[in-house]
């Protein structure tokens, strides 16, 4: 049985599952499905073709699934794709994709968006990761598994965070962040691994110590990060350091880092 305020507008087509609240003078569009269980606050705007799955908390005014800030949008068919058990606080703001970035956004699950996080057309983002107060990120950003982005913190169009890198509060980021990697600064560079997630995340401390190894051999050698790094997605027999290695060799926008 769902529990919807009676100044709340469900517009026709809407599709809700069980044991869902929302809250006054919410409004949730006609191309919107929403999972079992999940609440939505007050004056919030679910509109557009976005699917949420179960489970998530949805805080007051926040705006999902509004067309994309993009001035070359034009109505195209796009969609946004929410997972489930995530926590969307107070004027959080999530856009669908565009024709030129493959026409989704998709968000994982178990995530947290703190206030005012606004995630752009296009973005990919993992499980488990932490979006604190005014995080912003631009157009086809993507995010890997238990990324935690601090406040205060845009993130350019087109970067990549790797899975378990954590980005201070107050950075900027213009370039991609290797998984396991701590970032701190305006601009953004890699201040070392991100240990205390690495000991939550990871039982096996021989794991640890084997990316400790790979990220010297990569940023702190006198050779190329690519030559490094493609000899150990070759000799490796760690999963954690060839994915270290192959994001380095994958890396568009470049890895902001300064040799020691």
């Amino acid at each position: 049985m769902n529990n919807i305020h009676k100044t709340a507008i469900i517009e026709d087509g809407a599709i809700l599952g069980d044991n869902i609240t929302i809250g006054a003078f919410t409004v949730i569009g006609k191309n919107v499905k929403i999972g079992d269980g999940t609440n939505i606050g007050s004056h919030t705007l679910i509109e557009g073709k976005t699917t949420i799955g179960k489970n998530n908390e949805i805080f007051s005014h926040a705006t999902i699934g509004s067309i994309p800030q993009d001035l070359k949008f034009q109505g195209e068919d796009v969609e946004l794709i929410i997972g489930d058990n995530n926590k969307i606080r107070e004027f959080t703001l999530f856009n669908p994709g565009t024709i030129g970035g493959g026409s989704k956004t998709i968000i994982g699950s178990n995530n947290l968006f703190m206030g005012y996080t606004h995630v752009a057309h296009d973005c990919i983002i993992g499980d488990n990761c932490i979006f604190a107060n005014v995080a912003t990120l631009a157009g086809h950003v993507e995010c890997g598994d238990a990324v935690v982005v601090g406040g205060l913190t845009p993130i350019h169009q087109f970067c990549k965070i790797g899975s378990y890198a954590m980005v201070g509060g107050g950075s900027v980021v213009t370039q991609d962040i290797p998984p396991f990697c701590l970032a701190e600064g305006n601009r953004a560079v890699l201040r070392g691994l991100n240990l205390t997630g690495l000991r939550r995340k990871l039982d096996n401390r021989e794991d640890i110590d084997e990316i400790k190894k790979a990220y010297k051999a990569i940023f702190n050698s006198k050779e190329s990060i690519s030559d490094v790094s493609k000899r150990l997605v070759e000799s490796s027999n760690n999963i954690y350091v060839k994915n270290l290695a192959q994001f380095v060799l994958d890396t568009k926008r470049g890895i902001p880092f300064n040799r020691k």
